[in-house]
């Protein structure tokens, strides 16, 4: 019994991991966290293995849960990157525009953000990031649209002031 359900648990591991684990890296965008959250789903997998009835959909479940995690947590992080920004930029006497991207993106509200991460640095098509957020991909247009002209906005201040 204990030799089927390991063999059956292994094939399953070698017919689904490298599939979810691509899934996750196309979700979180770095082959270390994604190959650790496919390892974790995979894990809970095994400690419930006798009560799951669908393995692939529950991998699935628990990998996007993993991910939301993951996602939640870097927006913490960035939040507590922007506080501490705003307060570099309160308490500096000379206020210097920065040009950088990655400082702009993370200045955009989070309807903006989002969808500019989940698309350009995620490389996800609309339709995906549609599902991901809970919008219409209309409204994902939209917000793509709406933080691709404030960054140009920004960008062009920023570089005027350097020049």
């Amino acid at each position: 019994m204990k030799r089927s359900r390991d063999k059956a648990a292994s094939e399953l591991f070698a017919a689904l991991y490298p599939r979810l684990a691509g899934w996750c890296r196309r979700l979180v965008d770095d082959d270390e966290t994604a190959h650790e959250i496919a390892s974790e789903a995979f894990t809970r997998l095994w400690a419930r293995w006798s009560r799951v009835e669908e393995p692939r959909g529950f991998l699935y479940v628990t990998a996007a849960n993993l991910v939301r995690d993951h996602w939640r947590k870097l927006e913490r992080e960035r939040r507590a990157m922007r506080r501490a920004t705003t307060e570099a930029a309160v308490n500096a006497h000379t206020e210097q525009a920065d040009p950088s991207v990655r400082l702009l993106v993370q200045s955009l509200p989070e309807r903006l953000r989002t969808p500019i991460l989940l698309h350009y640095y995620a490389d996800m098509p609309i339709r995906e990031v549609s599902v991901l957020t809970g919008r219409k991909e209309g409204t994902v247009k939209a917000d793509l649209h709406a933080a691709r002209e404030l960054l140009r906005v920004h960008l062009r201040r920023s570089l005027d002031h350097t020049l």
